[in-house]
């Protein structure tokens, strides 16, 4: 996918879409541990955010969500729709269900 290519999906309320890492870059950490095969058959936990919704209501007032488009983010395995969009796969998920921003800091 092209880093500026938009996709044509809006997610509602507080939700997030995600394009999930593919599993060639799930076999070695950024800090070089070597994550073993069996690992590579669970779905990927972590992916990067390509769009958000603007927010859920809470007692009248709109919540904004904290993450942002181009995020890496840390989600749970089971708290999250799969879909097609263009032929591309991605992860419609609550941000509840995200459970930590990566940074290179």
């Amino acid at each position: 996918m092209e880093k500026n290519k938009k996709i044509s999906i809006k997610p509602l309320g507080d939700r997030v879409v995600v394009k999930p890492v593919n599993k060639d870059e799930m076999t070695k950490s950024v800090s070089g541990i070597i994550i073993p095969e069996s690992a590579n058959k669970e779905k990927p936990g972590r992916g990067t955010v390509v769009a958000v919704g603007s927010g859920k209501y809470e007692d009248g007032t709109r919540q904004p969500v904290e993450v942002s488009v181009g995020n890496t983010v840390l989600f749970s395995k089971y708290g999250y729709d799969e879909v097609k969009v263009d032929g591309e796969e991605y992860y419609i998920l609550s941000e509840s269900n995200i459970l930590a921003i990566i940074t290179n800091a």
